[in-house]
């Protein structure tokens, strides 16, 4: 079984999300499937599909304008959150110690938290991918966790959205690393998904690298004809 994600950014609709899970509930699979959606579209999952959300607050109640809570989350029977997505780092500025305790939250509120670390162009060009990763996974990890009550998703920040990807052997010794940094930390039962420009053409591919557990699914997964296929063609 392999887990496959999407992650809807600040799109969709209802119609949309309905319909999704309509065509996943149709296919044959035996991947488990997260659609990570906008807060407006929050709800109970089905046996094919989970709903997840693509953030949770720091913070557990307050005076805290425009966040939402964990704990609300988990109210509209969403079972999983991103957190420390690229664009939540860059354009929230959230640090590692941010996401940790996001993912704190999440876990404490029995959210399935799915934790991006990755690294920017600048950091790729000056040769400081591995450390960057390493830090990721070290520190983003909250206290609370356990081995597989979250997922690492290792995602190049450079890639996501260009249409481009890094190549096989990048993203193997990017997964291989995490895999280390898990098992050195008792995780070893934890999945660690690939996510940055993955389409059907090139899923096959990237499923097949070692220590690849999924995928993370952007602009591919707002669409049944190409979500669809990403799905089925993973074994």
């Amino acid at each position: 079984m392999k887990i496959i994600v999407g992650n809807w950014k600040m799109n969709g609709n209802a119609e949309i999300l309905a319909e999704m899970m309509t065509e996943i509930a149709n296919i044959n699979t035996d991947n488990r499937v997260i659609l990570c959606v906008p807060y407006t579209l929050l709800r109970t999952g089905t046996g094919a599909v989970m709903i997840g959300a693509q953030n949770v607050s720091k913070y557990d109640m307050g005076a805290h304008t425009g966040d939402v809570s964990a704990a609300m989350v988990a109210a509209t029977g969403a079972s999983a959150t991103l957190v420390g997505h690229s664009e939540c780092r860059a354009c929230l500025h959230d640090t590692n110690a941010d996401v940790a305790m996001r993912a704190e939250q999440a876990i404490k509120n029995d959210l399935w938290p799915i934790i991006c670390v990755g690294e920017t162009a600048a950091e790729r060009d000056t040769g400081l991918t591995h450390k960057i990763i390493e830090l990721g996974v070290r520190e983003s990890i909250p206290n609370n966790a356990t081995n597989g009550n979250f997922i690492i998703a290792y995602e190049p920040r450079w890639a996501i959205g260009a249409g481009v990807i890094p190549s096989i052997t990048e993203i193997a010794a990017a997964h291989k690393i995490i895999r280390e940094i898990l098992n050195e930390m008792g995780f070893d039962e934890t999945p660690i998904l690939y996510g940055a420009s993955v389409s059907a053409d090139n899923v096959n591919e990237i499923m097949s690298i070692k220590n690849v557990d999924g995928v993370l699914v952007g602009g591919a997964s707002l669409k049944k004809d190409d979500f669809i296929p990403i799905i089925t063609s993973v074994k």
